[in-house]
């Protein structure tokens, strides 16, 4: 009777063992995947804000240049002016 038992019950301990292992791979290779999703997503936010902080300095260069290019032109103007 205890050698029958013995049977079978080792082969169900094999059997479960092996079913709890494939679940955990899974869940390790769905874990795996959200978090390099999570990853990827990550990345896009840092390079779409580091985008638009290099856009805004460009624009912010390029008002200043146009902010100087309209002074001198009011300054020559004054001193047209004044020298008339």
């Amino acid at each position: 009777m205890d050698e029958r038992m013995l049977t079978m019950i080792v082969p169900t301990i094999g059997l479960v063992s092996g079913l709890i292992a494939t679940y955990v791979s899974l869940q390790n290779r769905a874990l795996l995947a959200e978090v390099r999703k999570e990853l990827a997503e990550l990345e896009s936010r840092i390079t779409l804000r580091l985008n638009g902080l290099y856009v805004r300095r460009q624009e912010c260069e390029l008002r200043e240049a146009l902010l100087e290019e309209r002074l001198e032109t009011l300054m020559e103007k004054n001193r047209n002016a004044a020298g008339s």
